[in-house]
């Protein structure tokens, strides 16, 4: 047997053929399984063979058999055929997912959704999640399906949902508070190292809030209230930090609350969607399910 053959591959369609005859024992049954003819199985096993330029089928009376160069050669294509599908199901697995983009601040992410979120999951298997950062100040731009944003509620261009208090308490770890402590009234956390997220206003509005003058406000300022909470879990000092984001440190005790003194000056956590894109149904069940979870705690 010989044939010239430009290509180092074999032909495709005849090792598929081969694969059904040696998976079934039967030309028909391959043929059925391809949707072809007998005759056309037949050819393709007879353009295999001449292409290995070795037997792989031999008759034996009236039954077609495979010689043992067919039985190896079969033993080898079952695992890539095996392979094959496994790859084309992932393919079809992710190209059947509906995707939805959110945009979220760090902080909320790791502190309120992530925690939430493998609910939806398992129960939405459709919808793959595309999680981003959402962008601080007046997010000129945001191509996110669904965007949780902090502030008072109003942005061009998005229908806005509160979703969330932004409510701050003062917090430690209980280490700081068993070096510092007690620590049972406003005035004891004026004299105590203060963590500042973005700027000392806030703890400045705090003490005023709880009738306290104190005479310097000191401790580290830090950019955001994700580096807010890392130097509190340092031990660095006392923060003020968005109650509904730390929920999971509180309860598991790795942070205290000082005070049931809550500071609310009007900016909240929304849930945002453009409004000049209609959400589809994957994002709208998303966001459904953020806003229940919201009104659950």
């Amino acid at each position: 047997m010989s044939a010239d053959y430009d290509s180092q591959d074999p032909p495709l369609r005849a090792v598929r053929a081969f694969q059904a005859f040696a998976e079934h024992g039967s030309v028909a049954d391959a043929a059925a399984q391809l949707n072809i003819t007998p005759s056309a199985v037949s050819h393709q096993l007879h353009l295999l063979e001449s292409f290995v330029q070795t037997p792989l089928t031999e008759r034996k009376g009236r039954v077609l058999c495979l010689t043992d160069e067919g039985r190896d050669y079969y033993r080898s294509i079952r695992t890539a055929f095996t392979l094959i599908r496994s790859a084309t199901h992932q393919v079809k697995e992710r190209a059947a997912l509906t995707q939805v983009t959110v945009g979220v601040t760090g902080l909320l992410a790791s502190g309120w959704l992530f925690p939430r979120l493998g609910r939806f999951m398992q129960a939405n298997p459709d919808v793959g999640i595309n999680v981003v950062y959402a962008m601080h100040g007046n997010y000129p731009s945001d191509p996110a399906d669904l965007s949780i944003r902090f502030g008072a509620g109003r942005w061009p261009g998005h229908r806005a949902t509160r979703l969330l208090s932004a409510a701050v308490i003062p917090v430690c770890t209980p280490s700081f508070l068993q070096r510092h402590g007690p620590l049972d009234h406003p005035r004891d956390l004026a004299r105590m190292p203060l963590v500042h997220d973005g700027d000392r206003a806030r703890w400045a509005a705090w003490f005023v809030q709880a009738g306290v003058r104190p005479d310097k406000l000191c401790g580290p300022l830090l950019e955001d209230a994700q580096l807010t909470l890392a130097a509190v879990q340092a031990g660095l000092g006392v923060g003020l930090l968005r109650a509904a984001l730390i929920e999971g440190e509180l309860a598991a005790g790795r942070l205290v609350s000082l005070s049931d003194r809550k500071l609310d000056v009007g900016l909240d956590y929304y849930l945002c969607v453009r409004e000049e894109v209609p959400p589809s149904d994957a994002a709208t069940r998303l966001a459904n399910w953020m806003l229940a979870e919201s009104r659950q705690g």
